[in-house]
Parts: C-alpha cells; sequence; structure tokens
C-alpha cells in the first residue's frame, strides 16, 4: 500500500480479526474505496482488475445496476422478516425460480447465509432422512480427497484431511470417509469396496461436482459424477453436490449437475446466489429427501432455522440475479473468457517450478509444484493492476463474466509477468 492508511483503517485495524492470516506477520490489507464493474479503486487511486470477483461471488461484475435497483426496492419495503410463520414474496418466489432452474425434483429448498451452513444443513438432512425411515447407525459421510466444503466444525470433517488450515483440528472433530474420486475402473473399484464394506454407516456421498475449488482447483470429468450416482444407487446412499464454487455458470453451464446430466439427492448453493452483492446460501433437497420430513410427527420436522434465511433483501438480489441468467448473454461470455484465459495462460506452461496449466469455463489455474508465497505474490500482481490472490499451489482466475477481452488480457499479462518473469 503506498502513501498513509485512511483513518478509519488506522483506527479500525487492531480491532479486525482478519481471515486465512497471521496478523502479527501479515501487510496490511489494501484499503478499497469502492467498486465498479470489474474493477477494485483502492483508497490511494489505483484501480485493480478483480481476478477472482471477491471469492467467485460477484459474476455479474460488482454495482450491477439491476440487482442494486431490486436491493434498493426491497429496502424500501421490507429489509428483513423472519421466517418462521411469516412469509414473502421474495423467498417464495426465489425458492420456485430456483426448483424450477434446477434438473430433475430438486424441489425443496431451504435457505440460509453462508455456504458452510448450507452444507451443514445438507448433512442434517442426509443424517435425519434416515433417522426419520427407521434407520439407525448411517451417521457418517464419504467425501473426497482434494475437496472442501467451508470452516465450520462440520464441514471441517468432509474437507480433505491433508488441507493444511484444518489440520490443527485433527482428533478435535469426528472423522469421515475421504477417498480418491473414482476418475477410473481402479479408483470405481475401490469406492465400491469401501461402500460395501462401510455403507451400513454412510449418510451421503458429498462432492463438489467438475471441480474441486478452495481445495486445489482441481478439475474431473463427467464421468466421475455418473459414477457416483450408479455406487450411490447400488448402496441405497444418498448423493450430495456442493455447488457453492460452481454453480451459476462458473464451469458454462447454469448448475454444473444439469450440465453434467446427475442430478443429486441435496445440491447446496451460495458465493453467486446473490451476484455477490448479499450473503445467502441453501440447501436444495428432492421429493425423497422432503418426503421423509413431511409427517403428522413433529418430531420428524427438520429443527433448524437460521436467522437470516430467506433474508427479503438478499433474496431480492438473487431473483435479480437469475433474472440476468434467464437473458443468457453470460453463456458466450463465459466461453469468450475461457478462451481468453486459455491463450493468455497457455505461456506459463514450462516456467520455473509449473506443474499444469488448465482452464474450464470462466476458471483458469496455474499450478506449481509447491505452495506459493501468497502475500508476496498478491503484492507483484497489484503491481501489475490486478487483484489476484492465490491459495495453496495454484494461481486462479475467475473473473466476473462480464470483464472484458482487455481485462483478461490484463490479468492473464499479469499472471506471466509473475510467473514467467
Amino acid at each position: 500500500m503506498s502513501g498513509t492508511a485512511p483513518v478509519w483503517m488506522s483506527h479500525g485495524r487492531r480491532h479486525v480479526w482478519r481471515p486465512y492470516c497471521q496478523m502479527k506477520t501479515a501487510s496490511d490489507p489494501l484499503p478499497v474505496a469502492r467498486t465498479q464493474g470489474c474493477r477494485i479503486i483502492l483508497e490511494d487511486g489505483r484501480t485493480l482488475v478483480d481476478g477472482i470477483a471477491s471469492w467467485w461471488t460477484a459474476c455479474h461484475g460488482y454495482n450491477h445496476p439491476h440487482i442494486r435497483q431490486a436491493i434498493e426496492g426491497q429496502l424500501a419495503t421490507a429489509p428483513h422478516l423472519m421466517l418462521g410463520g411469516l412469509a414473502h414474496a421474495p423467498a417464495y418466489r426465489l425458492a420456485a425460480r430456483l426448483a424450477q432452474a434446477l434438473p430433475g425434483d430438486l424441489d425443496h429448498v431451504f435457505f440460509a447465509e453462508s455456504g458452510s451452513v448450507s452444507v451443514e444443513i445438507a448433512m442434517k438432512m442426509a443424517i435425519q432422512y434416515w433417522i426419520n425411515r427407521g434407520v439407525r447407525g448411517r451417521t457418517r459421510f464419504l467425501a473426497f480427497a482434494g475437496g472442501y466444503h467451508g470452516d465450520t466444525l462440520a464441514t471441517m470433517t468432509v474437507c480433505d484431511p491433508e488441507e493444511g488450515m484444518h489440520s490443527l483440528f485433527a482428533g478435535v472433530v469426528p472423522s469421515q470417509h475421504i477417498a480418491a474420486l473414482p476418475t477410473d475402473e481402479a479408483s470405481e473399484a475401490a469406492l465400491e469396496r469401501l461402500l460395501t464394506e462401510k455403507g451400513h454407516e454412510i449418510a451421503a456421498i458429498l462432492v463438489e461436482p467438475r471441480v474441486q475449488g478452495a481445495g486445489g482447483m482441481l478439475f474431473h470429468d463427467d464421468a466421475v459424477l455418473r459414477r457416483l450416482r450408479k455406487l450411490a444407487d447400488t448402496h441405497g446412499t444418498l448423493l450430495i453436490f456442493d455447488e457453492i464454487f460452481v454453480g451459476f455458470g462458473r464451469t458454462g453451464e447454469l448448475f454444473a449437475c444439469a450440465g453434467a446430466g446427475v442430478t443429486p439427492d441435496i445440491v447446496t448453493l451460495s458465493k453467486a446466489l446473490t451476484g455477490g452483492s448479499l450473503p445467502l446460501s441453501a440447501a436444495i433437497g428432492n421429493r425423497r429427501v422432503f418426503d421423509a420430513f413431511w409427517s403428522d410427527d413433529p418430531g420428524a420436522a427438520l429443527m433448524h432455522g437460521p436467522t437470516y434465511m430467506g433474508n427479503p433483501l438478499a433474496c431480492a438480489a438473487a431473483n435479480a440475479s437469475l433474472d440476468l441468467f434467464e437473458m443468457g448473454a453470460w453463456r458466450g461470455d463465459v466461453a469468450r473468457i475461457a478462451q481468453g484465459l486459455a491463450e493468455g495462460l497457455a505461456p506459463c506452461r514450462g516456467a520455473a517450478g509449473v506443474v499444469d496449466v488448465r482452464v474450464r469455463g470462466a476458471i483458469g489455474v496455474v499450478e506449481f509444484v509447491r505452495p506459493v508465497d501468497v502475500a508476496g505474490l498478491c503484492r507483484r500482481f497489484a503491481e501489475a493492476g490486478a487483484w489476484i490472490r492465490p491459495m495453496g499451489k495454484v494461481v486462479y482466475l475467475t473473473p466476473a463474466f462480464v470483464a472484458s477481452d482487455a481485462e483478461i488480457a490484463l490479468l492473464t499479462r499479469a499472471v506471466r509477468s509473475v510467473v514467467c518473469g
């Protein structure tokens, strides 16, 4: 950061607990004055092209007028209402639209505020599904190496145990079954053996479809998802897709499950659900799951209710975001961005320390042989006019779908200059 920190930052610095960093040794974050489109305008006047859309949320860019208008209109009507005992149009309209947009009979929408919580709700749904059906002992989950599902206690148990952020909590939270994705016949056979031996205790299989995001931006093809659906059906377990990262167009389809032709029993959504404007998430179950809770017995209900679930402002923003998706321009934009990322990142192949360069939809990845210096690279990318925050062993780009060709070129040029320079 150049110049003197703004007053608000100087006063608040010692009170804000920052994410994912050792604050004693970390350099100051970059103070932001405002955002617009794909740009972050800093307090010192510099402008950065955002290469990661604020952790993949701002898919339509910042300050989109249609989303802003919807939020402003809802703010004047009812900014918040508890969903316990009350109903409001934004949530009910959004639930119906999500059910229509998702494949199969994923018709029953349970709202929450964050992605991690929606995964916990999905896990809770899966366990109680078996309890309500009179089946005891199905309380564990099968998840996959390279996976990431959140930082809350339950979601940490279904992340890759080798993932460094959560290693401190080994033994504190219950262990789950973590296996290799069934990418070929051998790994499918190994998973078949695990399910044959342990299937009686597994409530659900949990996977990020197509791309394992924060665990390393690892890609797999749709055949993996077809194998998982087959294995879940064979062994009578539920299948959960965590689409918090890939949902809403990131891989080129509105939902990865629809593009893959594989319908899970439960899907979780968040991130781009509101176009990056307000927190909102959902765990959406199919009729089979929902029917296990539909009962004359009060004890069969899902006793869960986040305070801000179905927040009207957030639901209004999500409905506006869906309007933009229904217009369809994003499909061409994602294809255009994919081409720009592929061409712009290709020269990184063969650079020192680089082991892979890959692109899928609006996701571009440069993978290194070992973890990178996140803070150092962030600083160098900012000097090149880009906001890019690596993680683990990867430098990645997940720009807004409205990013121009010139902005994509700036982002890939920044990566090349740092990686290949």
